[in-house]
């Protein structure tokens, strides 16, 4: 509740949701139950409560599942039980079929509404076509009153968690690198640390893995949602984020090269240290892979989209990381020519820095 008054944010989404969909409920229940009275009220604050999606696209395929789900378990039901006469027995042939049939992919997730369509029929009294008509007319109107309220209530849009959990895996690939290029510099790291870092590389490559799925949520909560006029939102912003990705994998890929190759060296005896003048050389380039990666960030992720100034600074940051790629490549076949197992390994290294330089030169 402190981070719902501090300001936006996924928290104050959730608080809001959660009042659009009570009040879903009870605008059902007021207009269904207490001025239409309707025979099974119920079901449309059930229905509407259910249907305040996470985005207003979701809440209106889900609606539209829900309902035919809901209608087939109702009238499969409601036929079956006018033949046979016997709930117990109707109800024996009934859910295995309706279950089944909850399955269609058609019906994606809201399968399971078939056998709930047919528990309330064979459980709410006597059937009747009446009654069972009454449960889908009422469904219908609780799906309509869920969605109608979701897209016309502040309908949520998740772009800014699509940027902050991109912002939050750059700052951390920013911190990683400067840690690594320091140990680096000095030449002087545990096997404790080496470890450390490579688990920060492990635990940046699921920040990243988890950065499609909040850009997935954010193109989708533009979908039918009225709210997307208002939003300034440029329509490159998607495509801006799938860049930042991009960049961020092959971010996530170089560091956690880097930090196993440090680890193994210092704890597994796998090899010597490398030269001080190899490990200075590269640590001068992971200081400006940072540099360059904060000004990437903050050109392509800023609130009002790409900013020409620091798209600027982010080509000469590029220029810069050519240079001291360069350097280091010039200096590592006299460095460690006595050694083609570290010849191997650092002739790897080299190649995805050069994969990553290339990818900030021409992104």
């Amino acid at each position: 509740m402190r981070r719902v008054g501090a300001g936006p944010g996924p928290e104050r989404d959730l608080v809001v949701q959660a009042g659009k969909a009570a009040l879903a409920a009870w605008v059902a229940w007021a207009l269904a139950g207490w001025w239409l009275d309707a025979p099974m009220a119920f079901v449309a604050p059930w229905v509407a409560v259910v249907l305040v999606e996470s985005t207003v696209y979701r809440s209106l395929a889900h609606g539209l599942q829900q309902l035919a789900a809901i209608t087939v378990g109702t009238v499969v039901a409601t036929l079956v039980a006018l033949l046979l006469d016997s709930t117990m027995v109707t109800m024996a042939l009934v859910l295995p079929a309706v279950l089944l049939l909850g399955n269609w992919r058609r019906l994606g997730s809201q399968g399971v509404y078939a056998a709930t369509g047919a528990l309330f029929v064979l459980t709410g009294g006597p059937v009747t076509v009446t009654s069972s008509a009454a449960r889908i007319a009422e469904a219908g109107f609780g799906a309509v009153v869920g969605v109608v309220l979701n897209a016309l209530i502040r309908p949520p849009v998740y772009l800014r968690d699509a940027r902050s959990a991109l912002q939050y895996a750059a700052q951390e690939a920013q911190e990683l690198l400067d840690a690594v290029a320091d140990g680096l510099a000095v030449g002087e790291w545990s096997g404790e640390a080496a470890r450390e870092w490579h688990e920060r590389a492990l635990r940046l490559s699921h920040l990243v893995d988890r950065a499609p799925s909040a850009i997935g949520w954010s193109r989708e909560s533009m979908r039918v949602n009225p709210r997307r006029p208002r939003e300034r939102t440029p329509p490159s912003r998607s495509e801006a984020y799938d860049d930042v990705l991009a960049v961020l994998d092959y971010v996530t890929v170089h560091t956690a090269g880097v930090t196993r190759t440090v680890w193994e060296t210092t704890s597994s005896g796998k090899g010597a240290r490398p030269p001080a003048e190899i490990t200075r050389a590269y640590a001068d380039f992971l200081h400006h892979t940072s540099h360059a990666i904060r000004l990437y960030g903050r050109a392509r992720l800023a609130p009002g989209g790409r900013d020409g100034r620091a798209e600027e600074q982010v080509r000469e940051a590029a220029e810069e990381l050519h240079r001291t790629l360069d350097a280091f490549r010039r200096r590592l076949p006299d460095a460690i020519h006595d050694d083609p197992d570290a010849l191997v390994t650092y002739g790897t290294l080299l190649a995805q820095a050069h994969r990553l330089t290339e990818q900030l030169v021409h992104d």
